[in-house]
């Protein structure tokens, strides 16, 4: 060290520190008296309904009560539960395939696929239905071969359409078109890197997306399609203006026999609410499950009590 160096003071730091502001100790926010009002109006006017809909004259509950476990009403219950499973299942499964369709590098392919669903999106499922009920106006007879006046390899009479067969043909075939369209948004949210990373390892176009883009789009799918199956048990009614002999057809059968209009509505309505709830606690489950690692698991009762709450500290969730 030269002779002439010298060692800088040493600064004081303690100085430079800036002391951190006290909070008072007991802060809580506003009181929040507008939920509360909310919640007793929302209370009051939800008892009223209920008063009204009980004391009224109108409704022979004695008659809903009589019908709602009759034999024919349980059995449109079973074929409305059998057209809503089984057209949601193929529904998925068409609409699979269109998704995976219009995402090819194959513009034909593309066209196709983007065809499918411009026209059963476009038009009302009611006249689809209808189409599919009278078929057999267009072709008596159904017959498979090779096409552009080849011979005919087999063929069935029309007649084969039945009102089921008609409904499960309208409900599939309009439901895929949705599905593709939620199914090739849940395929789009999935990473692209995830794809390249499966086939730099050497993976098949189909394992990759049976094995590593399906499951991860899962989170995104189960939300929305459980939507679509809540809304196909109702949709299902549809049906009945072809005499499809689900739920809401055999109740009107029934009305128009003893005249219990608005009390047969009202079993059918009962039956539907049981429908959709049972749907919409399983939806509720499988976004749980697939949603694990994202989303933080919130108890419904704390999340009402939090947004209920009139005045309140720090949320144990986010402690």
């Amino acid at each position: 060290m030269p002779e002439n160096s010298q060692i800088p003071p040493r600064i004081d730091t303690s100085v430079l520190q800036v002391p951190e502001p006290e909070l008072p100790l007991n802060a809580r926010p506003r009181a929040a008296w507008g939920r509360w009002l909310g919640a007793a109006v929302a209370l009051v006017f939800g008892a009223w309904v209920l008063w009204v809909l009980i004391t009224t004259p109108n409704i022979h509950w004695d008659v809903v009560v009589d019908f709602f476990l009759a034999l024919p009403v349980l059995q449109g219950l079973g074929v409305t539960l059998a057209l809503s499973v089984i057209s949601m299942i193929a529904g998925i499964l068409i609409g699979l395939l269109v998704a995976i369709m219009e995402l090819s590098k194959n513009p034909v392919t593309r066209a196709v696929a983007g065809a499918y669903s411009w026209f059963f999106r476009g038009t009302p499922l009611i006249v689809q239905l209808l189409f599919w009920f009278n078929l057999g106006l267009l072709f008596p007879r159904l017959e498979f071969g090779i096409p552009f006046g080849g011979p005919k390899l087999f063929g069935v009479d029309a007649s084969i359409i039945t009102p089921f067969i008609a409904g499960l043909l309208g409900l599939s075939i309009n439901e895929g078109a949705y599905m593709s369209q939620i199914i090739r948004s849940g395929i789009l949210s999935v990473d692209p890197g995830q794809r390249e990373a499966a086939e730099a390892m050497g993976m098949s176009k189909g394992g990759i997306m049976g094995r590593i883009v399906l499951p991860q789009a899962m989170r995104i799918l189960v939300p929305p399609t459980g939507n679509q199956f809540i809304s196909m048990l109702k949709t299902s009614s549809l049906v009945s203006v072809i005499a499809g002999a689900d739920l809401l057809t055999v109740v009107q059968r029934i009305y128009l026999g003893n005249f219990e209009v608005i009390s047969m509505l009202v079993v059918a309505s009962i039956w539907y609410l049981l429908l959709t709830t049972v749907a919409t606690i399983g939806q509720h489950f499988l976004e749980k499950k697939y949603s694990r690692g994202f989303n933080r698991d919130i108890p419904l009762a704390r999340k009402v009590a939090r947004n209920l709450a009139p005045t309140g500290g720090k949320r144990k969730d986010e402690q």
